[in-house]
């Protein structure tokens, strides 16, 4: 019979970061920020290395088994966006895979198309897109709520018509940390006649991403924050990518999986980051989600219905200490798993984030403030420069919480 809720003393095993001799007790909560990676991912890497660290995909040797360990990776990667292979692409990164597609896209676009982007989306989504405009492109802003930071599907609809080519939307801010309702502004997009660009990275470590079920053209989430190398993925539906200007070598115009690379990325990293698969495969064994009726993906997705229960938890203690404090808050302040991640970004009237951020870093809790890349965000809500955002993922405790808790207490 399959665990009712994730073994974290287990999950924490897997980990070497927490059996550090120096950072052993080190509280990680800037996860949005980049995530530890567990043994599967490191000894993938460390293989790759001592073993393998040559010209890949020659005949025989290290050579051979350099390119296998990377198809491996490349086969099992889809699984985590229930996408089919040759449908994800591997990036150095999601901002230089943003990049590329946005020339990619362009070449099919005429002067006068319109693209839409948010003001709640990391940098990434919004200014490869807005570069478009001086290409002759129409460019259009879906704004947030100015209080809350979150957006109005109402008002996405107000900027639809039929000169509607592209939106380009997170699934969760990484300062709002608010779930955004992809597949219905899927469907609000596709009658318009346009494509739909999801830029998943602050949505990825908490869920399994069904790209089939959100019904998006591409969607984007960086593998460093999956607790892997750094690595941008991208996943196209097949029938956009033949629509894309090709940016690989000529000769690769062909293979689907190049089309949107003009370089190659680390070959150690791509091959670490079956790694990844690899931790969600033995997490399933361990809490024994062993119906062999149950394909990877949906393995992977019942191990992320342990992961979003467990999260739900360590938000809903903190969401519920910072309602007693004046802070202003940053998306819902629900901890509904449904509703939002456990990024949650503040502000407090009575210290700076760069003394809140202090003051939990000398007692060895680790938070992150600043923009984070989202500084649209943080100038549509008046904000003057920086927040304070505590970012947690599976592997924290509810007693690292807690911790957390009391020091801010004091502070805030």
């Amino acid at each position: 019979m399959a665990a009712s809720q994730l073994d974290i003393g287990y999950v924490r095993s897997l980990f070497p970061a927490f059996h550090h001799p120096d950072w052993a007790e080190w509280i990680h909560l800037e996860n949005a920020g980049g995530s530890y990676v567990p043994r599967h991912v490191i000894d993938l890497l460390t293989q790759f290395y001592t073993a393998t660290k040559v010209q890949p995909y020659g005949r025989g040797g290290p050579s051979e088994a350099a390119g296998d360990a990377m198809d491996r990776a490349i086969s099992l990667l889809p699984a985590t966006l229930n996408a089919q292979a040759g449908e994800v692409h591997i990036g150095p990164s999601t901002s230089q895979n943003t990049y590329v597609l946005a020339n990619a896209l362009r070449a099919g676009m005429i002067e006068g198309d319109e693209v839409i982007v948010t003001n709640q989306d990391h940098e990434a989504n919004i200014g490869s897109w807005r570069r478009l405009a001086e290409t002759g492109l129409t460019v259009k802003e879906w704004s947030v709520d100015p209080e809350t930071g979150l957006l109005d599907v109402d008002d996405l609809e107000t900027l639809l018509n039929a000169r509607t080519r592209l939106v380009c939307v997170t699934h969760a801010s990484n300062l709002a940390g608010t779930i955004n309702p992809v597949r219905q502004i899927a469907d609000l997009v596709h009658t318009a006649g346009g494509l739909l660009v999801v830029d998943g990275v602050s949505w990825a470590p908490h869920a399994a991403v069904d790209v089939v079920d959100l019904d998006c053209d591409i969607y984007l989430y960086s593998t460093y924050k999956t607790y892997g190398p750094h690595l941008g993925l991208c996943y196209t539906r097949p029938e956009v990518l033949d629509q894309l200007a090709h940016q690989g070598h000529y000769f690769n115009a062909t293979k689907p999986t190049t089309r949107l690379t003009p370089a190659g990325p680390d070959h150690a990293a791509i091959a670490a980051a079956a790694g990844i698969v690899d931790y969600y495969e033995d997490l399933a064994d361990h809490h024994r989600i062993d119906d062999p009726d149950v394909d990877l993906v949906g393995r992977i997705a019942k191990v992320f219905d342990l992961v979003a229960d467990h999260e739900e938890r360590l938000m809903r203690e903190l969401l519920g200490f910072l309602a007693t404090k004046p802070i202003r808050l940053i998306g819902v302040p629900d901890a509904d798993r449904s509703l939002r991640a456990p990024t949650i970004a503040f502000t407090s009237e009575r210290a700076t984030p760069a003394e809140v951020a202090t003051t939990l870093a000398d007692v060895g809790i680790g938070i992150g403030h600043g923009d984070f890349y989202a500084r649209r965000l943080v100038d549509a809500m008046g904000i003057e420069n920086e927040v304070i955002r505590i970012s947690a993922v599976h592997y924290n405790t509810v007693d690292e919480i807690d911790r957390t808790i009391e020091v801010l207490d004091k502070t805030l």
